[in-house]
C-alpha cells in the first residue's frame, strides 16, 4: 500500500491544513491502493501565494526560455526512468488496462513533452515584427502568469503534463488540482518536479474533490484555469471566468463520429476502431462511440462489430492480454449501466453486451461492452456523453447524409472518416465541424492542436497551439 502523509505546496512537502485523508480503492476489487492527504481551502490559499511570489519576485519567469526548457528536458529524463512505475500505479487506481497506461505514460507523455519542447525552440520569444518611419515595432511573448490546472481521473499523467509543461516553458507558475480518484500518481508526479530542480514555489500539487475545485478556480490570485473534464463542469467553470476576466481553456466532452464510406475496408475498419472507440474502457472524451454506416453494407458493418465487440476480454486491468478494465467507481458503473437500460427503452436494437455484470468479475465495477444498432440520431443514447464502452451503430444514405449526422452534435471534439480514398477521405474531414479528425485510424502527432468545436471546449493543446495558451503578447513601439 503506498501512503503520503503530505502535500506537495510550493516545491516543499508539507503537512495538510486538513485531517481528512483521500482512500484510493482498486475498481477491480476494491482493495485499498493506498491514501493521500484530501487538499482543502488553506492549502489552495498557501500554494496560490507560493506560486504568486515565484511568478512576481521569483527567477522562473526570468529565465531564458533556453534555461527553462533545460529544466523540464531534465524533467522529462526523470520521468521516463519511471514511466513502467507510473503505468502500473494508474492501472491500480482508475481501472485503466496495462496496455492503455504503459502506452500513455511510456510513449503519449515523452512524445507530448517534446512537441512542447520543439514549439518552444521555434518561437519568437521577442522579435521585430515591422517599422514606421524610424520606429520600429517589437511583438514579445510573456508567461500569462498563475496557472490553475484541474484534471480528471482518466489519463492523469497526460492531462496534468499537456498542461504543465507548455505553462512552465512560458514561463508560469502552476497549481495542479488532481482528482480524488487518482491522488497517488498526483503526489508521485511531484517527486519527480521535485527531483527536477524547479525553482521554489514554481509547481504545487494538490489531490482533492470537487469543493477545493471550485475554491481554487475562483481565487482572485489565479490568471489563467486550465481544465479537462465534464461539460457541465466547463460551462461552471467559463462563468468564474467570465466573472473574473481570468483566461481559460477547456478541453471537455465529445461523442465522436466516425463515418464508415462505401469503399472502405472494413476489416481494417474494425481493427482500428478496436482502440478509437473502446481504448481506455472508452472512458475517454474523443472515444468514437458513432459509428455511422452506410445502408448499403449496414448489416455488414453491424455483424463485423459485433464479433470485434464480443473478441474484447474483459478483467483485471493488470494483466497484459486484458482490453478492456472496469469502470472507475460505483456510480461511473450505474451511470454506463442505465444508458444500456435507456437505449433498449428507446428502441435500438442491442445485438450485444448489456447492462449485467461479466461473468466472475462481480467483486469490481465492470459492465460488458454494449452494441447497438438500428439507432436513431435522435435518441439519447446517439447524443449524449455516456463515457463508457457502448457504440451504437447509425445508418446514412449518402455522403451528404452522413456528414449530416455527424455534425448533428453539440459536442465537436473528435471523429473518423474510412475510406479507400484517402484524398476523399479528407475532403469529408473537412466538412465535419469537430476538433481532431482521422482518416483510416491515422495517428496524428502531438505537434498538432487538440482540443474541440461547440460544446467540446474552448482552446486547443498540444505542440505551438497549445504552448500559446499560456502566453500573454506584448508590443512595444521603439
Amino acid at each position: 500500500m503506498i501512503t503520503y502523509d503530505r502535500l506537495y505546496i510550493g516545491g516543499q512537502w508539507v503537512a495538510p491544513a486538513g485531517g481528512d485523508a483521500l482512500e484510493v480503492r482498486s475498481p477491480h476489487d476494491r482493495s485499498l491502493v493506498g491514501t493521500a492527504p484530501h487538499a482543502v481551502s488553506a492549502d489552495v490559499d498557501r500554494a496560490v501565494a507560493a506560486a504568486r511570489r515565484a511568478f512576481e519576485e521569483g527567477p522562473w519567469p526570468r529565465m531564458s526560455p533556453q534555461e527553462r526548457s533545460a529544466v523540464v528536458e531534465r524533467f522529462s529524463k526523470l520521468y521516463a526512468a519511471r514511466a513502467e512505475e507510473f503505468a502500473a500505479l494508474v492501472t491500480s487506481e482508475n481501472g485503466s488496462p496495462l496496455w492503455f497506461t504503459r502506452w500513455t505514460h511510456q510513449s503519449a507523455v515523452p512524445e507530448q513533452t517534446d512537441a512542447y519542447l520543439r514549439a518552444a525552440a521555434a518561437l519568437g520569444w521577442e522579435e521585430q515584427v515591422g517599422a514606421v518611419g524610424e520606429a520600429t515595432t517589437r511583438l514579445r511573448r510573456e508567461p500569462v502568469g498563475v496557472v490553475a490546472a484541474v484534471i480528471p481521473w482518466n489519463a492523469p499523467h497526460q492531462s496534468a503534463l499537456v498542461k504543465l509543461v507548455p505553462a512552465l516553458l512560458a514561463g508560469c507558475t502552476v497549481i495542479l488540482k488532481a482528482s480524488p480518484e487518482t491522488a497517488l500518481d498526483a503526489l508521485a508526479l511531484a517527486e519527480v518536479f521535485d527531483e527536477a530542480g524547479l525553482p521554489e514555489g514554481v509547481v504545487s500539487i494538490l489531490p482533492a474533490g470537487r469543493e477545493t475545485s471550485e475554491y481554487l478556480v475562483a481565487h482572485p490570485g489565479v490568471d489563467k484555469i486550465a481544465f479537462t473534464g465534464s461539460t457541465a463542469a466547463g460551462r461552471r467553470i467559463a462563468s468564474v471566468a467570465g466573472e473574473q476576466l481570468k483566461r481559460v481553456s477547456l478541453e471537455l466532452g465529445g461523442k465522436s463520429a466516425s463515418i464508415i464510406l462505401e469503399d472502405a475496408d472494413l476489416t481494417a475498419v474494425v481493427a482500428g476502431l478496436r482502440a478509437l472507440s473502446l481504448g481506455n474502457n472508452a472512458e475517454n472524451c474523443v472515444a468514437h462511440t458513432r459509428i455511422l454506416a452506410p445502408r448499403s453494407r449496414y448489416e455488414e458493418v453491424v455483424g463485423a462489430l459485433t464479433a470485434m465487440v464480443e473478441g474484447i476480454r474483459v478483467g483485471d486491468p493488470a494483466d497484459p492480454e486484458t482490453f478492456i478494465g472496469p469502470m472507475v467507481r460505483a456510480d461511473q458503473l450505474q451511470r454506463v449501466r442505465s444508458y444500456i437500460e435507456l437505449g433498449v427503452a428507446e428502441g435500438a436494437r442491442m445485438v450485444t453486451g448489456g447492462p449485467e455484470t461479466p461473468e466472475g468479475l462481480e467483486g469490481g465495477y465492470y459492465v460488458r461492452p454494449t452494441l447497438f444498432a438500428d439507432v436513431d440520431s435522435s435518441m439519447r443514447i446517439a447524443r449524449e456523453e455516456i463515457f463508457g464502452p457502448v457504440l451504437v451503430v447509425i445508418p446514412f444514405d449518402d455522403e451528404d447524409d452522413a456528414v449530416r449526422i455527424a455534425n448533428d452534435s453539440e459536442y465537436g471534439l473528435g471523429g473518423g472518416v474510412w475510406t479507400a480514398d484517402r484524398d476523399h477521405g479528407v475532403e469529408v474531414a473537412r466538412r465535419i465541424r469537430t476538433g481532431w479528425m482521422t482518416v483510416n485510424g491515422a495517428t496524428p502527432t502531438f505537434d498538432g492542436a487538440f482540443g474541440g468545436y461547440k460544446s467540446s471546449g474552448i482552446g486547443r493543446e498540444f505542440g505551438a497551439a497549445g504552448l500559446a495558451q499560456y502566453i500573454e503578447y506584448k508590443t512595444i513601439a521603439v
